[in-house]
């Protein structure tokens, strides 16, 4: 699997777990006696919480997750942003990640960083993985907002290529996806990363999450279609589902009013599970 490399997180608060964690360069980690360590940026506060869920090649730093820091900053609430096994600043190998090792530190990050409440914004790939936290953990996760929420994508994606080129790719054992978000022009996935990812579908199914949820979608994404979302709030079981289509927003959703119109939904979420409280 020949991802490109990522970005070393540089920002960081000191952050608290109930399991050991050691500092490096202002960055706390999650210590995991089976599992490579999680580089992790907490900002203690009162719930709920919010948690941030990067999206595939990225890390904890993006500006979305910073905006949301300061956000919940300004407000007093808690705030945790992380980057993923062999992502960022966090242990483990790249090239060893799946999909499912990726759930499984979003539970950790819920499990161990995290009291009470929290509200999951994921982002592309963490809007597949917010998903999967919210069936795992009903009773923590509170409300969610995806960003470009890609759940299953990769796999759809893939599986819509011409059966040549599936065989083609499964004989190489890599696939080239390609992306504007690199100068390679393409993610360079392993056949094994795609048949993994096939275990952990949602879609075309009923998702039995109840909790509130906001999507956030760009028109202008050609990376993920808005009609991903579209399908996520018609699978989801929970009937307080709210679609948001910005006419001119792209994949990263990153331009100022984007930022602003995230910042929104997740006060009028924090709003709203304060007043339910």
């Amino acid at each position: 699997m020949c991802w490109p490399p990522l970005p070393s997180a540089s920002i960081g608060l000191e952050g608290h777990t109930l399991v050991t964690c050691r500092q490096k360069s202002s960055v706390s980690f999650l210590s995991r006696p089976d599992r490579p360590n999680l580089a992790y940026n907490k900002i203690k506060g009162k719930n709920p919480g919010v948690v941030f869920l990067p999206g595939l090649n990225s890390d904890m730093n993006g500006q979305k997750a910073l905006a949301l820091q300061d956000f919940c900053k300004s407000l007093g609430h808690a705030f945790v942003r992380f980057d993923y096994t062999g992502c960022g600043s966090s242990d483990g190998n790249l090239q060893e990640c799946t999909v499912g090792k990726w759930r499984k530190d979003v539970l950790s990050v819920l499990d161990e960083l995290t009291d009470g409440p929290q509200i999951l914004v994921g982002s592309s790939l963490g809007g597949w993985l917010m998903l999967h936290a919210a069936i795992a953990r009903p009773e923590k996760v509170a409300a969610l907002v995806g960003v470009a929420a890609a759940a299953d994508y990769l796999v759809t994606t893939f599986k819509q290529l011409a059966l040549e080129v599936q065989k083609e790719i499964e004989e190489k054992g890599e696939w080239k996806l390609p992306t504007k978000h690199n100068e390679e022009g393409f993610y360079c996935l392993s056949y094994e990363f795609i048949k993994e990812a096939e275990n952990h579908c949602l879609l075309s199914n009923p998702i039995p999450i109840t909790c509130p949820i906001k999507l956030i979608h760009g028109m202008k994404d050609e990376d993920v279609p808005w009609q991903v979302s579209m399908q996520i709030a018609d699978d989801v079981v929970s009937t307080d589902v709210d679609v948001i289509l910005r006419k001119v927003g792209q994949h990263r959703m990153n331009e100022k009013d984007d930022m602003k119109l995230l910042v929104y939904t997740v006060d009028d979420l924090i709003d709203k599970l304060t007043t339910l409280a």
